[in-house]
This record gives structure tokens, sequence and C-alpha cells, in this order.
């Protein structure tokens, strides 16, 4: 049942993009939240009801380049803490000190839907839907739950005091403090699934954070993610689960 599904799903998901590619900006945004859309039907209502298909299916569903899933621009992910194992994840509970904007954690469990970001280009990128993502460029991650961005600012995150990470903003609302440029560690200049990353924030120049201390109420068990401007071991992450969508055609992979 999961294979038909998304059969179809990416039959539509194509009809989308070749619209995309030709039409005018306002009906182009249409059809990105159109294949949002059949992307979040397809995590919900195929990976989520028929827990059969999670491992082969649902987590890592895509296409390959040398044995190796590509990120590109509209793919849904989830990034994995690399000492950790938690996930990135965000859900509708509002900090309850500094900005009191919708909070970020890294959550220990693999199937919960409030894990997955979208991966977008900046607005004044010419970055397309299916373009490949080349280390150093700056992308935004949209929480695919609440349709808010991943953003950071001076404010002090609640445990540790360091940068607050948090979700600000709409589909229609973004600044720069939803900037983060991509760093690849080690070799190769194109993101791949298990490739090892840092993002830094670009406004505070802070990297994505997290580590052990955890939460005790509202969000407990589920740890503190921050932002640091050290380089350190613990602001390493990783593309894990996710749906990852076809590079555009004619592009080079390197």
């Amino acid at each position: 049942m999961a294979i038909s599904f998304f059969g179809l799903a990416i039959f539509l998901l194509l009809t989308l993009d070749s619209d995309y590619a030709s039409t005018p900006v306002s009906a182009a945004s249409e059809g990105v939240q159109a294949s949002d859309r059949l992307i979040d039907f397809y995590i919900h209502s195929v990976c989520e009801i028929d827990r059969r298909f999670w491992m082969d299916e649902c987590l890592f569903v895509g296409w390959l380049f040398d044995g190796e899933f590509l990120i590109t621009y509209g793919s849904v992910i989830k990034l994995m803490h690399e000492r950790t194992k938690f996930r990135l994840h965000s859900h509708d509970v509002p900090y309850g000190s500094g900005s009191g904007q919708q909070s970020v954690t890294g959550f220990p469990n693999v199937d919960d839907s409030n894990s997955y970001w979208i991966v977008r280009p900046t607005p004044d990128s010419s970055a397309k839907q299916g373009d490949t993502i080349k280390s150093g460029v700056l992308i935004r991650l949209q929480h695919m739950r609440t349709r808010k961005w991943l953003h950071s600012h001076l404010h002090a995150s609640p445990i540790s005091g360091n940068m607050e990470v948090s979700c600000f903003g709409s589909d229609g609302e973004s600044d720069t403090g939803d900037h983060w440029r991509l760093e690849i560690e080690g070799s190769g200049k194109t993101w791949r699934q298990d490739q090892r990353i840092r993002l830094r924030h670009v406004d505070t120049s802070g990297y994505l954070h997290s580590h052990d201390k955890k939460y005790t109420r509202i969000a407990g068990g589920q740890q503190e993610v921050c932002g640091v401007r050290e380089k350190r071991a613990d602001n390493v992450w990783l593309a894990a689960e996710g749906v990852y969508l076809p590079v555009a055609e004619g592009k080079q992979v390197t």
C-alpha cells in the first residue's frame, strides 16, 4: 500500500514541478505548497498508519546517487544530533522565558512527525525545488507541522543560557533570523544523507547545538537545542529519515 501511495505522490509531485518551472511566482508558490501537502499526506497518512512500512518505505524514500541520498530543496528530512542521536524537533509550545516563541528541542524517538523539516532556499536565492545544496550556501528549515522557520537570536536559552533557538514566522513571514549557512564536514561539496554537517546562524554566528541537558517539565525528557559560537563536537548533525526529492533534471552533482 505504501509503495502505491508513494508512486502516486511522486507522479503528482513531478507534474507540479514541471508546472512550477513555467508559471508566475504566485502560481509557483501555490505549486510548492501543493507538493508540501502531498508529502505531508504521504508521511502522515501512509507512514503513520501502516507501521509495517516504517523501516522499508517511510524512513528513507528518495533518489540515490552513488549509493547515497541527496538532500535537495523541497526535501522533508529529520536532522539527527550526531552524539546523542536525538532528532531536531518542534511543537506548538512556546518558551516560558526569552522570546516566548515556539520552542525547539531534541526528541529521543524516531517516529514522531513533529521532527520533520522542509529544506528551503532563502528568498533572494535563484535555487528551485529539486536543486542540490552545496556547502557554504544559506538555507532555511521550515517546520513541517506548524509551518514556522528554524530561528535564532540573542535571547538566552532556558537551560544553558546560550543563544535561544526557536521557531518563528509562517509561509509568508520570514527574515534573516531564519538563515543558516550549511557547513559540510570532510570531503564532498554537495549535501548527502548521513553526511556530517554544521548549521551556522547568519545573524548571531552561532552553531546549531544540542547536549545532554534535558527539560523536566513541559517537554520532559527532551533535550535543549541552542546556539553556540564555538565549533564543538556537539554541533554536528546528520540528515536522517525523510522524503528526499529527486535532483532537478540537468543538474550536475559533485
